[in-house]
């Protein structure tokens, strides 16, 4: 309830009084497993995402972020498309954590596309949109990884094709494509592809590169019936 004098214009002081009736509370929103009337900042806990994209639609943001009353306490920044906006990302993800949501929604996250991914999550969260609406409790710090694929890299698609040369397919959520497998018909039936956080995590344990290399390449589909098989270019 305000307490201060309001200026107003004289046309509204000349006005005679109308008694407010009914109150009109704001309606409940689903939050980590309770139904909640959202007054305040801190009223408002969820995990959810909002992806944006910048003016000049040369890159993307997926975030998501985990906030308890109020307070952000968990953030994934993952982008793609644009070299600055990776370094933003960096940036975003140190400034994020600690905010209320209102604080986040009003900071500069250095890239149009991250801002205006805050924008879209602040949105899902005030409207109890989230992910964890009816989750009781909500999810501990550190859910959010659960989104990227294994050895903790972005599930990322990437395809280039032409209509002289037809597909090719560059990276899928398994990893990097190395080749395709074609039918009599020259049409894709499979791919094969190394799966990079694992192979950069048998490195890490002391693996050749030759080894983690080799030992990490999977196929997908009917790669064993392919009549013929294509390199990525």
């Amino acid at each position: 309830m305000l307490q201060e004098k309001i200026p107003t214009t004289t046309e509204v002081e000349e006005m005679c009084r109308v008694s407010k009736g009914a109150k009109h509370p704001p309606a409940p929103i689903p939050e980590e497993g309770a139904w909640v009337k959202a007054y305040k900042i801190d009223d408002i806990s969820g995990l959810s995402h909002g992806v944006g994209g910048c003016a000049p639609h040369q890159g993307a943001c997926k975030l998501t972020l985990n906030v308890k009353k109020g307070i952000i306490v968990e953030a994934l920044i993952e982008t793609i498309g644009c070299s600055g906006m990776t370094h933003s990302a960096a940036m975003a993800a140190e400034i994020l954590p600690g905010k209320t949501i209102l604080e986040a929604l009003n900071t500069d996250l250095v890239c149009d596309s991250i801002n205006v991914a805050m924008r879209e999550i602040f949105l899902q969260l005030v409207y109890g949109r989230s992910q964890t609406a009816f989750s009781d409790g909500g999810l501990p710090m550190g859910a959010s990884l659960e989104d990227l694929g294994k050895g903790m890299r972005s599930q990322v698609g990437t395809m280039f094709s032409t209509l002289d040369k037809g597909v090719r397919y560059l990276e899928m959520a398994e990893g990097y494509v190395l080749s395709e497998g074609l039918d009599e018909n020259g049409e894709v039936i499979g791919y094969r592809f190394v799966n990079i956080g694992k192979m950069l995590e048998a490195i890490q344990k002391g693996a050749s590169p030759a080894e983690a290399y080799e030992s990490n390449i999977r196929s997908y589909g009917r790669m064993d019936d392919a009549v013929k098989t294509v390199e990525r270019f």
